[in-house]
């Protein structure tokens, strides 16, 4: 049986799950947002080492999705742990961010690592490289674009101005004179 015959029931259930998980229409659109966008360090890793998007290679893309998705439930998750601790959103988005940084970039670097072995074979090499990259710009994009994104997605503002911003004016509220 080909992968691509199981793929819609595949996809399904990991949507289920993660519904499940998640339990919001917003989280879930979030969390799925962040997974595409792993094949733009999919694409530059290939081109970089010249190794052809083949089988393997999507079958490493693939795995990467799960990682990805891995990722960015985890951030959600605490940021709604926080707001459910009282935090503003928007204080809840940063600190949530904060605390997830190392365990998300941890992981992340655990899992580029353990595809360094394989990289250079002929057969797994793509696969290898594939996840390599693509975890790599993943992971930077979860720890930015994700925050900035569920701030758009739910309109949250700022409950902190700069001091250094008059905001009815547009000027700096300090002179520098």
């Amino acid at each position: 049986m080909s992968v691509a015959a199981v793929l819609p029931l595949m996809l399904i259930l990991i949507l289920t799950v993660l519904m499940i998980q998640l339990q919001s229409f917003n989280s879930l659109f979030l969390v799925l947002s962040v997974a595409p966008l792993g094949i733009i360090g999919v694409v530059g890793a290939l081109l970089l080492v010249d190794k052809p998007m083949g089988f393997v290679a999507m079958l490493g893309v693939l795995a990467l999705t799960g990682m990805i998705a891995r990722n960015s439930v985890i951030l959600i998750d605490q940021v709604e742990k926080e707001k459910a601790q009282g935090r503003h959103p928007w204080d809840a988005v940063v600190e949530a961010t904060a605390h997830r940084f190392r365990p998300i970039l941890l992981t992340a670097s655990a899992a580029i690592l353990g595809m360094v072995p394989i990289a250079p074979t002929i057969f797994w090499g793509p696969m290898g490289y594939a996840i390599m990259g693509g975890l790599a710009v993943a992971t930077v994009l979860t720890l930015v674009f994700l925050p900035a994104l569920y701030v758009a997605w739910f309109r949250i503002k700022n409950p902190h101005p700069s001091p250094y911003r008059n905001a009815a004016v547009g000027e700096p509220a300090i002179s520098t004179h």
